[in-house]
């Protein structure tokens, strides 16, 4: 199979980085107060399969990607309820960029630690995820607070147009 993965870790893998790749194609459409309605679709759907689908990769104990797959779900169910059934009036904007921003944070949290731990030149870097690993996550997470904040800026207060 590719790289040495199994059919079960290359489909959850795709997944996942199909789910990374729409939803910045989604946040692009927040700053931009588009709604990008097939877009959204594909971010969600496949960011709740990314989950799933981790959720069944074998391991023997409990990992961080677990954990973070466990706080992803609740966050996707408030952006399909802020989205679909609010359709994201008044507040429910901000609930919808903030929980969407969340979900696609959490997915690239996870590709950041399955990058330093898959690829030999990051892995020789931060063998045991540690100060390099750190900084990347911390560029990471200064990065969606700030492309959030902006998002809710932006698509709050504008007329949503459907692209």
């Amino acid at each position: 199979m590719f790289l040495g993965m199994t059919p079960q870790v290359f489909g959850h893998t795709l997944i996942s980085l199909v789910g990374i790749a729409s939803g910045f194609v989604v946040a692009y459409g927040l700053l931009t107060a588009k709604r990008l309605d097939g877009w959204t679709s594909t971010f969600l759907w496949t960011t709740v399969m990314t989950s799933g689908t981790g959720f069944m990769l074998p391991a023997d104990r409990i990992l961080p990607s677990h954990i973070v797959g466990a706080i992803s779900l609740p966050v996707l169910v408030i952006a399909f309820y802020a989205r679909y059934r609010r359709h994201t009036g008044d507040s429910w904007r901000r609930i919808y960029v903030g929980a969407g921003m969340t979900a696609l944070y959490l997915n690239v949290f996870v590709l950041v630690v399955q990058l330093f731990l898959k690829v030999p030149a990051l892995n020789a870097l931060a063998p045991t995820q540690a100060e390099p690993f750190a900084v990347a996550q911390g560029v990471v997470f200064l990065s969606f607070v700030g492309l959030s904040i902006a998002a809710v800026k932006r698509f709050r207060g504008a007329h949503l147009q459907t692209a």
